[in-house]
């Protein structure tokens, strides 16, 4: 017999078959030629398992042959098994086709084919070959290391997420150019949902920025391929948290006083801290503000005092004037509020000039009216500033200084400055907010030494 072998084959199973009868068996029955077998064909070639079944196609072509078969035999194994064959004339030539699968479970090594025609007569020809069965197991896979960060980020931000895929080829270590799917949870939802796709490296590390909608679970996953395993991550939570509504604040009524002022006296640094609500700017309680100082030629603001705002957002300090420069007040804002500053005030610092020869003064006559004080109304003061002249009293043109201490206070607050008139008459007003005691101070000139007037308590009521 001739023997024809044109493949080599890998393959893991086995299968059953007959005889098969061409379809010009009858014209060729009765001739005497010598039946011919050619054109053994495999594919693939070879035939590699990796986890997956593979069928293996097999093809032949006989001339003046009636029927044909086609044997295959594993190696270490005496029986041939025969395949199921399907016939498809051309002429003369008859091309025989069979196929088999092989899986996981076929036995690997060198396998035998034989594929035999034969005619009518009796007479018939046959091909031989080996090929090679290789049988491999699949890799395991896993991945580590997996981590999505920050845990908590606001509706909309940004995250990475990164791992590492790893296979088992002996020892677990870094696999590298493969696919790996970033997934999501939702929570109180089931399923995941793909996000991203994102490659690994040479060593098996791989990440990703995503954008986190809402608060669940992410991982990443492996698909698998022909040759490893699928795998999936652990999971790592990320809550997101929705951003509280911002809303703004703002510093005014913002003032030193008085300017100037001599070097030592003391300065009163007053306003107000309001929030934009949804009724318009109001007061805001509870709030700490830092008062800010930075000396004339200097850049830098100094922390000098800080103060806690009443429940119509009011805060001040008193200081002592050491040299010129710029107030402010700052507020640093809360988690909801944005933090304000207000305008820079600036207040000249005089040396004071050497002691000259003085007289003496008086303020008197003082009264505040009217009594009780309404809450938030304007209160009237009135007084009369003196000197003593050669000639006795007399009513002196002068800067008087308006101060209030508040009931239960030991503190004299500076209020506001007025001037009295060419016959000494005092006059200004100013609003009330709390009971206590008001006072004119006159602190004196180059020709006569200061005095301050008697105090008048207003008590103040809200109706």
């Amino acid at each position: 017999m001739l023997q024809r072998t044109r493949a080599v084959i890998v393959a893991v199973a086995m299968g059953a078959g007959a005889f098969a009868l061409a379809p010009s068996a009858t014209a060729a029955a009765g001739t005497s030629a010598d039946p011919v077998v050619s054109n053994v064909e495999i594919a693939p070639n070879p035939v590699v398992v990796t986890g997956s079944p593979v069928t293996a196609k097999f093809s032949f072509t006989t001339t003046a042959a009636g029927k044909a078969e086609f044997q295959i035999k594993a190696p270490g194994v005496g029986v041939w098994t025969s395949l199921d064959l399907k016939p498809s004339p051309h002429g003369t030539e008859t091309k025989w086709t069979a196929s088999k699968t092989f899986d996981a479970k076929s036995t690997a090594g060198q396998w035998s084919f034989l594929a035999i025609a034969h005619s009518g007569d009796g007479k018939e020809d046959s091909a031989r070959g080996k090929f090679a069965v290789d049988v491999r197991k699949a890799l395991d896979t896993k991945i580590v290391d997996f981590d999505a960060s920050p845990d908590d980020v606001a509706k909309g931000a940004g995250i990475e997420v990164s791992g590492k895929l790893l296979r088992d080829s002996g020892g677990w270590s870094g696999y590298g150019g493969q696919s790996v799917t970033i997934t999501f949870r939702e929570k109180g939802t089931d399923a995941y949902r793909h996000v991203a796709k994102v490659g690994t490296g040479r060593s098996g590390w791989f990440k990703a920025r995503v954008k986190a909608d809402a608060t669940g679970w992410w991982r990443a996953e492996f698909a698998g391929n022909g040759g490893a395993r699928a795998s999936v991550s652990d999971t790592d939570r990320v809550d997101v948290k929705v951003a509280p509504k911002v809303v703004d604040s703002r510093i005014v009524d913002f003032g030193a006083r008085p300017d100037p002022v001599d070097e030592g006296d003391r300065l009163s640094v007053r306003g107000r801290l309001q929030l934009d609500t949804r009724h318009g700017w109001d007061g805001y309680a509870g709030k700490k503000v830092a008062i800010l100082f930075r000396a004339d030629g200097s850049s830098r603001w100094d922390d000098v005092a800080r103060d806690w705002t009443d429940r119509d957002g009011r805060f001040g300090a008193d200081v002592t004037a050491r040299r010129s420069g710029h107030w402010r007040a700052v507020f640093a804002g809360d988690d909801d509020v944005r933090g304000s500053s207000s305008g820079a005030d600036h207040v000249t610092v005089a040396r004071p000039q050497p002691e000259p020869e003085r007289a003496a003064s008086r303020v008197v006559k003082f009264n505040a009216s009217p009594e009780p004080g309404r809450y938030g109304r304007y209160l009237k003061f009135t007084g009369k500033l003196q000197v003593d002249d050669s000639s006795g009293w007399e009513g002196y043109r002068g800067k008087v200084a308006l101060y209030f201490k508040a009931k239960g206070s030991h503190k004299w607050s500076y209020v506001k400055t007025t001037r009295s008139n060419g016959s000494g008459n005092l006059y200004t007003k100013a609003r009330t907010y709390k009971s206590g005691y008001w006072k004119f101070v006159f602190k004196g000139d180059g020709d006569f030494y200061g005095d301050s007037s008697r105090s008048d308590y207003v008590r103040v009521v809200r109706r």
